[in-house]
């Protein structure tokens, strides 16, 4: 199927950026580099399988053309700029692609790779040696407080659009990058919100059972960074997210986190002006490198490398015995377990902003961060993570654990 077909007239955006291809003609990157071939591929699809219920009857095959390149690179497609080329790269732009692209890469027995936003993903330098979809779809549906969301939606634009709606529930996950899809999957949070709180249902592919599902909030399984999807990464492929959001008359949901509330001049519990809100968790965000500006090589991250230490009551009195008259910050947890700051932890490590004279450092604004300071290789930013979660260990007896997908490396 792949290398037969017109070649494709014209590419998205990204993808002309990702594969310096004209009007079908494939061109060398400078330098001899790899040549990447655009195709139109037919692929069946099951229309109308998108939001249905397990069991539902499958409808017959349709063809449709999807966007298909060979060795492509990712780098240009992630947020830390990393990793080397995928064999085959799909981009689809309809939940039925994407059904249509996953079942054909199943039946064939080929690795599948996820891509979205690729803000949670550290790709080895060898690159990927299967198929990585790239998921595009777009669909924003508004129906009261209501509201669902086709994965391939960019995650900071949604948030801008319910605040000018006038609707609460995640405003303060503004700047967050990526895309709709992989919120559930990683239960996505920050300032004290989390997406668990508001998600009602995800639409996602089956791929054991061969076939869409609905999947309710308890059925995802939320917990700390965590799901259902996430603990059975090779099952699920998220394609819609159903949300129930609050009209609470331009107000914020109440704010929990400390630093919002301290920055709001308001008590935690409070509720504040929607757009201040959001407007002040950019800030924020933006004062810690961590949201995306292509000039800032703070910003090329994946964002918190790594989660916040969830430590078991034995766990926890171990670790501070060895705080040697330090106060480590202390959160509740479920299960009567206790919660860290891992940004703390790597500071009183030794690992300070800016940690790191080569081509991958922490970030000078924010120590989760580790970045690439524009050249930089995989390996490079492991080797870093590595130091770093040692010396933690070292230090405390703490066991750091990385955040974005690992893809062919591990830690």
């Amino acid at each position: 199927m792949v290398g037969t077909g017109t070649p494709v007239r014209r590419l998205s955006s990204p993808m002309r950026m990702a594969s310096r291809l004209f009007e079908g003609r494939t061109v060398r990157a400078a330098g001899g580099g790899p040549i990447w071939i655009a195709y139109v591929s037919t692929i069946g699809v099951r229309p109308g399988t998108a939001g249905t219920r397990a069991g539902h009857a499958a409808a017959p095959y349709t063809v449709v053309g999807v966007q298909v390149l060979q060795n492509a690179p990712l780098a240009p497609l992630t947020t830390l700029r990393l990793g080397g080329p995928a064999r085959r790269l799909v981009t689809a732009t309809t939940d039925d692609e994407v059904v249509a692209a996953v079942r054909e890469a199943d039946a064939a027995g080929e690795p599948l790779l996820l891509l979205g936003g690729g803000s949670n993903l550290v790709i080895g330098d060898a690159g990927f040696d299967g198929t990585v979809l790239r998921i595009a779809t777009r669909g924003f549906e508004l129906d009261g407080t209501r509201l669902e969301l086709a994965a391939g939606e960019v995650w900071a634009d949604v948030v801008a659009r319910t605040v000018a709606s006038g609707l609460a529930g995640v405003e303060f996950l503004a700047g967050i990058p990526g895309s709709a899809g992989a919120t559930p999957v990683q239960n996505v949070g920050a300032y004290g919100q989390e997406v668990a709180e508001t998600i009602t249902e995800v639409v996602a592919y089956d791929r054991q059972a061969g076939e869409t599902v609905v999947l309710t909030n308890a059925e995802c399984a939320f917990s700390y960074r965590h799901s259902r999807f996430k603990a059975d990464p090779n099952r699920y492929v998220v394609l819609r997210v159903r949300f129930a959001l609050e009209d609470a008359a331009g107000q914020s949901s109440p704010v929990k986190y400390a630093e919002v509330a301290r920055t709001l001049g308001v008590a935690a519990g409070e509720r504040v002006d929607l757009a201040t809100a959001a407007g002040t968790v950019l800030e924020l965000r933006a004062g810690k490198g961590m949201v995306l500006d292509p000039e800032d090589h703070d910003t090329w991250s994946a964002g918190s490398f790594f989660t916040n230490p969830v430590l078991t009551a034995e766990q926890y009195a171990a670790f501070t015995a060895r705080l040697d008259g330090l106060t480590a910050p202390a959160f509740p947890a479920p299960d009567g377990r206790t919660k860290t700051s891992a940004a703390w932890l790597i500071d009183k490590a030794g690992f300070t902003k800016g940690y790191g004279t080569g081509r991958a450092t922490l970030s000078t604004k924010h120590t989760l961060a580790l970045t690439n300071r524009g050249s930089a290789s995989t390996e490079d930013l492991l080797a870093l993570a590595r130091e770093v979660r040692d010396g933690v260990r070292a230090a405390f007896g703490v066991e750091l654990v990385n955040e974005p997908v690992m893809v062919g490396v591990a830690l």
